[in-house]
């Protein structure tokens, strides 16, 4: 066909990610790109949307223009957002102008009422392809709050909750983005929801959530944060100190100064209080996310100390 190794592989992805859910689903194809304000503001309500017609066969998909220009280019997008139907590997509409959420919802009902797409046809298929919508949501929330709007992390996270109640992942994302939103009250109330739910309360990530809420907890006053760091740096061999410092840096907000005080810890004494610093370190990594950018790198700097 021509295509270079790279083209073949963009196609194979394409044809993996969009076109073969596409076979028995709708399809919202998003083209868009982390630079594109139009992008990101229309976002959520496609989120939103998506995740309410779930249930009527309906599945977001969304193509970075910058990682896919192949692909961009097959469909001639020309300026983003640019948002297709998809039915069966082939576009049914185009949704650009639905910018509003009663505007896509009645464009895509509309779609829905001319399509063959019956969603309770094969159950297990369906229970499968959820469970699979479902992960991309939560994937998706993850990385909204990565880039940091725990406000809109939150929102996603939620929908999640409401459209699979017993997502332990969707939970306990929703308890750490209402931490990172400062919205605490919220917090310990989903969480509460969250053990009231036999499925999903003893599942191991539902600790990450109780342990951004304990770290929320450290939060003092300004004066005493002040009190608290000039305490540590008075007496630099004061272990106890410096990681108090940091448990509260970390409350504050003020991740840079927790990991410098906890990782210098580590390298000074990395068995002090039975492993503290790392224990608490860890606890952060999960409570931000282990896919969040600081994570990784403050994750790096750590394992450089533990391992040369």
């Amino acid at each position: 066909m021509g295509l270079s190794m790279d083209e073949q592989k963009a196609v194979e992805r394409f044809k993996t990610d969009v076109v073969e859910p596409s076979m028995t689903k709708l399809v919202i194809l998003d083209f868009y790109a982390d630079w594109c304000g139009p992008c990101k503001a229309i976002a959520p309500m496609l989120e939103k949307v998506a995740a309410e017609y779930a249930d009527k066969g309906v599945v977001l998909k969304k193509i970075d223009v910058d990682e896919e220009k192949f692909i961009a280019a097959q469909f001639q997008v020309q300026s983003i957002p640019t948002i297709y139907a998809l039915f069966q590997g082939q576009p049914v509409a185009d949704l650009t102008n639905a910018r509003s959420e009663s505007q896509m919802k009645q464009t895509l009902d509309q779609i829905l009422g001319q399509l063959p797409i019956k969603p309770g046809a094969d159950q297990s298929a369906e229970n499968a392809q959820g469970q699979q919508d479902v992960g991309q949501f939560v994937d998706m929330a993850e990385k909204v709050l990565a880039d940091g709007d725990a406000e809109r992390a939150a929102g996603v996270f939620m929908q999640v909750v409401q459209m699979a109640p017993d997502n332990a992942a969707a939970h306990a994302g929703l308890v750490r983005a209402l931490v990172q939103a400062e919205r605490i009250d919220e917090a310990k109330s989903a969480l509460a929801a969250a053990e009231g739910i036999p499925s999903v309360a003893d599942d191991p990530q539902l600790d990450q959530a109780r342990n951004a809420l304990e770290l929320a907890g450290n939060k003092v006053d300004d004066g005493e944060l002040a009190a608290l760091r000039e305490k540590a740096e008075a007496d630099p061999e004061n272990l106890q100190a410096r990681y108090d410092y940091g448990e509260a840096a970390f409350a504050a907000g003020d991740r840079d100064a927790a990991a410098d005080e906890l990782l210098a810890l580590v390298e000074k004494d990395r068995e002090w209080n039975e492993g503290a610093a790392r224990t608490r370190l860890i606890d952060i990594f999960g409570a931000v996310g282990l896919e969040d950018p600081w994570v990784v790198a403050t994750r790096r700097r750590l394992s450089k100390i533990l391992f040369g």
